[in-house]
């Protein structure tokens, strides 16, 4: 990850814990990923549960750099505004 932003630099590491507060909003995120992947093969393509369980498993590990990025995001955009 960068340390400043390359347009407005802004920086990115306010205090040595601020991105332990993007863990809190990345469960539901993963929530949002796991959700959406079981309602996807079990509910509308009538997969048993174990190869659904499967599934959201690789979802989630497919998934966790755009889940990382995604609650940093939300996270970082607590603390500070924008234009």
């Amino acid at each position: 990850m960068n340390e400043r932003c390359s347009s407005c630099n802004t920086k990115y590491k306010i205090e040595p814990s601020f991105f332990y507060g993007a863990m809190y909003v990345s469960y539901p995120v993963g929530i949002i990923f796991a959700s959406t992947a079981f309602i996807l093969s079990y509910l509308l393509l009538g997969i048993n549960l174990i190869p659904t369980y499967c599934i959201i498993v690789v979802v989630m590990i497919v998934s966790l750099p755009i889940i990382l990025r995604i609650s940093r995001n939300i996270w970082i955009n607590f603390f500070m505004s924008y234009k």
